[in-house]
């Protein structure tokens, strides 16, 4: 009696499944470069903003606000209104991410204030510069988070909230930053909150499509 022939092998079991690899964690020079490379992104991003008398959100926004109300340099502005926030990041978010973020909001200071020397737009469109500059700046965040930095203030909150919760960074953000930018029709016309709410949107798209959960884990 001839033997039955042996069942085929399933496909899957032909298969090895490794182990994903482990996180290699940045060096402080990669961390270096990026924190420069992220904010002077976002510099750009402001820079395309406050030339087109627009807005943005969450502490830059209210920086803006200020900034527009009373004629103080957004720089001073945005350091002075981030301190409170590095005791959240202190004690839900570590040391290493508050000294990094507090290096990314003084070098954004900094930049701010001096980058009217070396940049000057003769013409710009305002949808253009909302549309850019949120695309821009959402770019410069994504740096950031990646390496476990942020800007203070609402950037602070978000990562904390998707590290505990799981809420998605860039949607917390987007929800806050289109909140600040509304507040703006008691002091801005209409039409330059619309401009402004479509660079909050491209804004966070940035960060909501590219930095969640599960996609990307920043050591």
């Amino acid at each position: 009696m001839s033997s039955s022939p042996a069942s085929p092998v399933p496909p899957s079991t032909l298969l090895s499944v490794s182990a994903p690899p482990a996180a290699v964690p940045h060096t402080l020079t990669e961390d270096a470069v990026a924190i420069f490379t992220g904010v002077l992104l976002i510099s750009l991003g402001v820079a395309l903003f406050t030339a087109a008398g627009l807005l943005t959100g969450g502490t830059a926004g209210l920086a803006f606000l200020l900034h527009y109300a009373t004629g103080l340099g957004f720089g001073k502005i945005f350091f002075v209104l981030n301190l409170p926030f590095y005791w959240l990041a202190l004690r839900k978010l570590g040391r290493a991410f508050t000294v990094k973020t507090f290096i990314a909001v003084l070098l954004l200071s900094l930049l701010t204030e001096m980058q009217s020397q070396w940049l000057q737009f003769a013409q710009l469109q305002p949808l253009y510069a909302a549309i850019a500059g949120g695309l821009v700046t959402g770019t410069g965040f994504l740096v950031l988070f990646r390496h476990r930095c942020s800007l203070g203030g609402v950037g602070i909150a978000a990562l904390y909230l998707q590290d505990r919760y799981g809420w998605r960074a860039g949607k917390v953000q987007m929800a806050v930053d289109c909140c600040i930018v509304l507040l703006a029709l008691w002091t801005v016309e209409p039409v330059r909150v619309a401009w402004s709410m479509a660079g909050a949107v491209a804004l966070n798209l940035v960060l909501a499509m590219n930095h969640r959960p599960g996609r990307y884990m920043a050591v």
